[in-house]
């Protein structure tokens, strides 16, 4: 498997800077106003962006360029340093705490989000683990529990900030996975009934997930409480119709819907470009799925079909859960929407990934 294209897949490669660009302006267009009230400068927001897309760029274009084997080989140490993280964050005076959640690591509002580079590292690992020919997966105490137990270690410690959205993630791409690995339906039913128990007592353990559940029923039962959010979103996607109000026209950015830049951009943007170009992002994504996809399933190597299958399933999940709770599909998790939304360490993550995806293009038949 020495032979490569002389270039990545153009698709993907077209489909990550469309949705960039749709992201910069949106993120311009949802945030000018709450920019300007909070800092001043209606360009707060974009001029950051523009910086985070710029750092991310250079990181795609770093990982694209190196052979994708080079990550089996640090796989582990990546691993070992975003489980650090993770724990270090925890510590009170280190971690900072944003939206209720110890989460950060930084200076001011600067830093970086050390539970979404283990999203990543979680993939580099169980690539590298679950290609091992000696590896059995469809042994369920030998070749399944190992891994599980790795990635509900992660989970929990994600889970002590807390933060559900991004472990939800994790877990989601981790899974699909252990799945394309070999695992048996069979076991992954059994974990899947456990799981959602699991899930019901994470629910009942924390209050304010319980009123999420029950906003995302019934909205108007709380309706400047715990359903405010999805409410807001619903009258911004409502009056966009077919072609939107236009570009820049919101109105429910005008501090109705919450942090509009960020995990309700998707709501702007469908009243502002209307169904049009709510349809457009999501074929977007739609092709980037599709072409990540064709290489997983083309690439002659096991660890580079897993991890094309991690980095396509973190995409997949993500976009699928913010979507899910802009429409009123799903209960608020706090989730951004990948490339589109405000921020650092998310969009620098992505397409860091991103790149690894596109050098493994590069074999694919």
């Amino acid at each position: 498997m020495n032979k490569t294209r002389p270039a990545p897949d153009l698709w993907l490669f077209l489909c990550i800077l469309s949705l960039l660009t749709i992201g910069m302006i949106m993120v311009y267009s949802a945030g000018s106003v709450l920019a300007f009230h909070d800092y001043g400068d209606s360009f707060y927001f974009v001029k950051r962006q523009i910086l985070f897309a710029g750092l991310g760029l250079v990181a795609m274009f770093f990982t694209a360029s190196i052979n994708f084997r080079v990550w089996k080989k640090y796989a582990k140490i990546v691993l070992i340093i975003c489980f650090v993280l993770l724990m270090i964050v925890l510590i009170p005076g280190v971690g900072v705490v944003r939206g209720g959640a110890r989460s950060w690591l930084g200076i001011s509002s600067f830093g970086i989000q050390p539970s979404e580079f283990m999203k990543l590292g979680m993939i580099l690992f169980l690539s590298k683990w679950l290609s091992s020919e000696e590896w059995d997966i469809t042994s369920f105490g030998k070749g399944l529990l190992p891994p599980l137990g790795l990635m509900g270690l992660a989970f929990g410690l994600i889970m002590l900030q807390p933060d559900l959205g991004t472990g939800t993630v994790m877990m989601g791409a981790a899974m699909m996975i252990v799945f394309t690995a070999g695992a048996r339906l069979r076991h992954l039913g059994l974990l899947g009934l456990a799981g959602a128990a699991g899930f019901v007592g994470l629910i009942l353990a924390a209050p304010y997930r319980l009123k999420r559940i029950t906003a995302f029923l019934d909205p108007w039962s709380d309706p400047l409480g715990a359903g405010y959010q999805i409410i807001q979103s619903l009258y911004a996607i409502g009056p966009g119709g077919l072609g939107g109000l236009g570009l820049g026209m919101s109105r429910q950015k005008y501090s109705y819907v919450p942090e509009p830049q960020t995990d309700f951009i998707f709501s702007i943007l469908a009243e502002e470009l209307g169904f049009i170009g709510g349809l457009i992002v999501l074929l977007l994504f739609l092709v980037l799925v599709w072409r990540g996809m064709r290489v997983a399933m083309t690439i002659p190597d096991r660890f580079g079909s897993l991890l094309a299958v991690g980095i396509v399933g973190m995409v997949a999940v993500q976009v699928v859960i913010n979507i899910g709770v802009v429409i009123g599909l799903m209960p608020v998790t706090g989730i951004t929407l990948p490339l589109i939304s405000y921020g650092g360490s998310s969009l620098t993550l992505m397409l860091t990934a991103l790149g690894i995806l596109l050098n493994l293009s590069r074999y694919a038949r």
